[in-house]
């Protein structure tokens, strides 16, 4: 949160305990910090908007306002939801907090947007399964209601945020907010077949060196009653993923070793300037389970998008490349323009891999005496690198020429990794200046 501030969000938003789908690996999860972080962006003079977009039980729906309670007194600028019977709830107890329609609702036409707003709605975030064309139809035949999209991040197997595979799968919901990401698995398949009695069994041994023993495979010659076998079995395939390779799951998918559910990330940073024509009032990014890091970066160069779209200034497409950098599963600008699918779906690999860069620390003090910077050490660099330092005021590009160990003052020639702490002298940064503030935010790059 204060990373995405510091390098130019204007809001933020995160979870509500237990009634939100951003409820795994979130330290807003704690009720007290949830406060914390409202308090802490009302005296930034930002916005924090709490997401509260579970589809609820019975039971949730019983404990929901009670819960709710310590919500509204933490005064956040906005609720976000999902469900027609928490939404009506709320509009009841506490008819003065704003309400934004979770992408969740999936809403993809202008009568969806009326009907909300009239239901006292100020804000709907608009499903991601809509075309430029079709955002602007939205906002011009709903002048009177905000509209939100979002701009980059995670795409979804199922429509905008809808999955079951994480519950199937792993008995983790993704509608109750604990994704295990299922989709982005490694799987394999295997030939099997299904017996009289129901069995389905693979027909070739299946090797693994995390198996303790091979699986028993099924051999239709030697089973079958029939001469051929073709009343005895029919043909289907195994799934076994990597991290799991004794559970073997049926399906009828034969591309071996492929992520046959896994999406590229959205990046549309290239059409700012269009959904700022289009009268877009908020562009969102997806940062479930992402890095400080991520979120510093994305909000600068989006912000920086932002600022040249109101400048009419022509797109900067090295804004494409910055984001290129961080860590990703291929980029797709979405539905925004009709693509063959093949264009938005990943076969290749399930993880977020970077080929240009590598965030490789961060400053965590400044010395403006000694004009040194004390680097915590993330990951491997050396003297000689070329490296950027990303700052709220702006980035610095340079080739590392000397650094020294922070305990003891040595030089040294390479940061090994982790739990190391080095100090760079800014003398061979060009440009920098000595805002203590910003450089405290400051963001080591490695290029590779």
């Amino acid at each position: 949160m204060e990373y995405a501030f510091a390098y130019g969000a204007d809001a933020v938003y995160a979870g509500q305990p237990r009634y939100s789908l951003r409820v795994r690996e979130n330290e807003f999860n704690k009720i007290e910090n949830l406060a914390k972080g409202v308090a802490r962006a009302h005296e930034l003079g930002k916005q924090f908007y709490i997401a509260s977009n579970i589809s609820p039980h019975n039971n949730k729906v019983k404990t929901y306002l009670r819960d709710m309670e310590d919500v509204i007194a933490m005064k956040p600028d906005a609720l976000i939801m999902s469900d027609p019977g928490l939404i009506m709830l709320v509009r009841e107890a506490f008819p003065d907090i704003p309400i934004h329609l979770s992408v969740q609702a999936n809403a993809v036409n202008w009568a969806t947007v009326k009907f909300w707003h009239k239901q006292g709605l100020t804000r709907v975030i608009l499903s991601r399964e809509l075309s430029l064309d079709e955002i602007e139809e939205i906002k011009q035949q709903c002048p009177e209601m905000e509209i939100e999209v979002f701009v980059h991040g995670a795409l979804c197997i199922a429509y905008s945020g809808r999955c079951l595979l994480s519950g199937y799968m792993t008995h983790r919901d993704s509608n109750q907010g604990a994704c295990t990401n299922s989709c982005r698995w490694k799987y394999s398949t295997h030939e099997a077949v299904q017996s009289d009695g129901g069995e389905i069994i693979p027909t070739t041994n299946i090797e693994s060196s995390t198996i303790d023993q091979p699986v028993e495979f099924f051999n239709p010659e030697q089973e079958s009653n029939e001469s051929d076998g073709s009343e005895k079995i029919s043909p289907l395939y195994l799934l076994q993923e990597k991290g799991r390779p004794r559970e073997l799951m049926p399906a009828y998918e034969d591309e071996h070793g492929t992520y046959i559910m896994n999406s590229k990330d959205l990046r549309a940073v290239q059409h700012v300037q269009r959904l700022m024509e289009i009268g877009v009032d908020s562009l969102k990014i997806e940062g479930r389970t992402k890095s400080y890091y991520y979120a510093a970066r994305t909000a600068q160069v989006y912000k920086q998008a932002m600022i040249d779209a109101a400048e009419n200034k022509a797109f900067d497409f090295t804004l494409m490349d910055e984001l290129e950098g961080m860590a990703n599963r291929g980029f797709t600008e979405g539905f925004y323009r009709r693509h063959v699918p093949a264009e938005y779906q990943n076969y290749e690999t399930g993880n977020s891999t970077s080929t240009k860069q590598q965030f490789v620390g961060d400053a965590i003090d400044v010395n403006t005496d000694q004009k040194t910077i004390t680097i915590e050490v993330k990951n491997r660099f050396e003297v000689g690198d070329n490296l950027e330092l990303l700052t709220p005021n702006g980035n610095f590009a340079f080739q590392l020429s000397n650094m020294t160990n922070a305990k003891n003052g040595k030089s040294l020639e390479a940061a090994p990794g982790s739990g190391y702490c080095v100090q760079v002298p800014w003398q061979q940064i060009p440009g920098i200046t000595d805002n203590k503030a910003a450089l405290e935010k400051g963001l080591l790059i490695r290029n590779l």
